[in-house]
């Protein structure tokens, strides 16, 4: 909570009010110029389908004012399965551009200039031969290393706590990153190395303070790992890189990423960097995808508006802002332009590039960064106490804390506490305008990148490939090799993605997490809430009719690791007293089935976020119907455009919940559906249910 003002008093005896910026610890911003001389990149986070398709979104970004790419890839990408893979077929293309092998690198970045274009990568599983195809590519076009620039995500202990993206438990995947910070360290001097993300903890749930809290404690850890290879922190600390959510808490978000960097200033002095650069925190942002509305959604312009400005008088180098309409399905041309344009428009109409930190020496934003950096400390003690963040991730408790958080937030929100414009506070009656969405066809990507990849294998040496296997999964059993170096030499003879991948599985194993939920956090919020007293009066009178309370099974189909919705919606329902159950992350139908026969179920809820719910669901239906388990009530919930909605209801799905329904409403909305199920009533067909999560 904020002071209702502040004062001189709330500022005395601060040790960093003296400095200026780009002097340490570096709170008023990293550079002395800031942005007089040269504005934060504009580095929007672009790629679906193919590479062809994404290529051309590159060279539009580009062409209207972009300067820098941000590449998103898919999710059978992100976890090492190649296209033709059978437990990938669905997600292929959807969430971001589908990458095989080397030749697909080099027709994503076809006539881009990659010795003047700087590109990030946000990769973290498949690390390793994604980055690996980025080089050959480039020096298949006659770039020379020095001259790339750029970053690598690089950042795997996140994934394990929030995003899922991983593929190799965490001691392999610690080593991983290692090497390609060695790697990169010695071969692309200009190359960040890493991109150490706070961003996801705050799309899961975390607070600022805890955002950055997780995030330095992540770092610590990699320093550890990186000083035990014998680099010198001045030699790479440089070429470590932040990412930052900037959510809607204009003020706290400010002082975040000023403490952010004098946070890290003094880590980094602490273990001995005597250089400036090594201490000098870089940081991207990008405004909170968490906190768009399918609801009226040109109101996330404004959001996405004050975020960005957050972001800026905060002083990152770069900068993504989000389009209006992500809450439906993936960005437009339209709405993509609008983003940019956001920045353009702030860089070059607002003044605001004039002034390097115009809130030095503000009593209130001095004193909330002290504030801050005091909170990021007990945590980080807290971690410590514990024995470092692994310990902390493996017992429990960043998950723990960040579920909270979460909880936390969705009962102010649907108690209407928190306010959401167009959500639970000025709902308008009026329907939502509809808007020209970008849709993927997810089969004809599927059938191309298919394609490819047979052109590939027929095309290249077999035996080179195998070789370079051979030695990628050799290297796998032995700690002293760079496992990067490895895989460029099987990359560049036309290995794909997926062979590195099974190569080094091969002695690091697949990573499984448990699925875990809170009970009591979300109930204790809301006992004196009318809406929710009468949902918990519904649930026991239908326990005392049937003999046992309502159970039901919650599932993630497909790749998608998205997990905040369906752990929230979990936690609701179960402490509004049904029996709920939640299936382990990357369930497919038939792993879904085998859970349905171990117990009775009466309802069977599926999360899907990728936009892959059509051929997800009707693979489920059709493995529900050969097991005869399709009498039991299915609902989805999740990014859902109105325009699948009918193709859903034709494939048996009972319920459809967008983002942003209330807990009461979707546990009323299940009992219902239960009950006309015990009726023999009609088959239910609800309408479209949209409201505020």
């Amino acid at each position: 909570m904020h002071k209702p003002y502040y004062t001189q008093d709330d500022i005395d005896g601060l040790a960093h009010l003296g400095s200026c910026p780009g002097e340490s610890p570096f709170v008023r911003g990293p550079f002395e110029s800031m942005y007089r001389q040269k504005p934060w990149t504009i580095r929007q986070y672009t790629g679906f389908a193919g590479a062809d398709a994404s290529n051309a979104a590159f060279k539009r970004t580009l062409a209207e004012g972009g300067q820098g790419l941000s590449v998103a890839f898919d999710l059978a990408t992100h976890l090492g399965f190649d296209s033709d893979h059978p437990t990938a077929q669905a997600d292929v293309g959807r969430t971001g551009v589908a990458i095989d092998s080397v030749e697909d690198m080099k027709r994503l970045f076809d006539g881009i200039d990659l010795s003047q274009v700087s590109v990030s990568m946000t990769m973290n599983g498949a690390v390793l031969p994604i980055m690996a195809a980025f080089i050959v590519a480039a020096e298949e076009r006659g770039v020379a290393r020095h001259q790339l620039r750029g970053t690598i995500q690089n950042d795997i202990l996140k994934e394990f706590m929030v995003r899922n993206t991983y593929i190799f438990e965490p001691e392999p995947s610690m080593r991983i990153c290692t090497d390609v910070v060695e790697y990169l360290s010695h071969e692309l001097p200009n190359f960040n190395s890493m991109s150490i993300s706070g961003y996801h903890f705050q799309e899961a749930g975390a607070d600022p303070a805890l955002e950055l809290a997780l995030t330095l404690a992540n770092a610590r850890a990699y320093l550890d790992r990186i000083a035990a290879r014998g680099l010198d922190l001045d030699h790479f600390c440089h070429r470590l890189s932040f990412f930052f959510g900037v959510g809607m808490n204009f003020f706290n978000e400010i002082a975040k990423l000023r403490a952010a960097r004098l946070l890290w200033s003094e880590e980094v002095e602490r273990r001995g960097a005597r250089s400036e650069r090594a201490k000098r925190m870089k940081m991207h942002c990008q405004t909170s995808g968490w906190s768009l509305t399918a609801q009226e959604p040109q109101n996330n312009l404004i959001r996405t508006t004050i975020e960005a400005m957050a972001g800026v008088f905060g002083g990152t180098q770069s900068l993504h802002t989000n389009a209006y309409d992500e809450a439906l399905s993936l960005p437009s041309e339209h709405s993509a332009r609008l983003a940019r344009n956001t920045q353009l428009i702030l860089q070059q109409e607002t003044g605001i590039c004039e002034v390097a930190d115009p809130w030095g020496g503000s009593y209130m934003m001095e004193s909330m960064t002290k504030a801050m950096a005091d909170r990021v400390r007990a945590y980080l003690a807290q971690i410590d106490a514990q024995g470092g963040i692994l310990q902390a991730l493996q017992s429990g408790w960043v998950s723990e804390q960040i579920q909270t958080g979460s909880l936390h937030t969705q009962s102010r929100i649907d108690t209407g506490q928190q306010a959401i414009i167009g959500v639970n506070r000025f709902v308008s009656d009026e329907p939502t305008p509809s808007a020209a969405l970008l849709k993927v066809e997810g089969s004809a990507v599927l059938n191309e990148q298919r394609t490819r990849i047979a052109h590939l294998k027929q095309s290249r040496d077999g035996a080179a490939v195998e070789q370079a296997l051979a030695r990628l999964a050799a290297g796998a059993a032995q700690p002293g090799t760079n496992l990067l170096a490895l895989t460029i030499d099987a990359i560049r003879v036309r290995a794909t993605v997926g062979e590195c991948t099974q190569a080094l599985l091969g002695h690091m194993r697949r990573y499984h997490a448990d699925s875990r939920f809170l009970r009591g956090l979300y109930a204790a919020d809301r006992r004196q809430d009318t809406a929710w007293r009468r949902l918990e009066r519904q649930v026991k009178t239908f326990g005392e009719g049937e003999g046992h309370a309502p159970a039901i099974l919650l599932v993630k189909l497909g790749l998608d690791g998205h997990d905040r919705g369906i752990q929230v919606v979990a936690s609701g329902l179960k402490d509004a007293g049904f029996e709920v159950d939640m299936g382990p992350l990357f369930s497919t139908p038939e792993q879904v089935c085998k859970m349905l026969k171990f117990r009775h179920y009466d309802a069977l809820g599926v999360s899907i976020l990728s936009g892959a719910h059509l051929p997800l669901i009707e693979q489920l239906v059709g493995a529900l119907r050969e097991n005869r388990l399709d009498a039991i009530p299915l609902f989805v919930g999740g990014i859902i455009p109105e325009t699948d909605t009918a193709a859903l209801q034709d494939l048996g799905v009972s319920l459809i919940f967008s983002p942003g329904t209330r807990m009461e409403v979707i546990g009323e909305s299940i009992l219902n559906a239960l009950a006309a199920v015990r009726c023999h009533c009609a088959e239910v067909r609800a309408p479209y249910i949209s409201s505020d999560r």
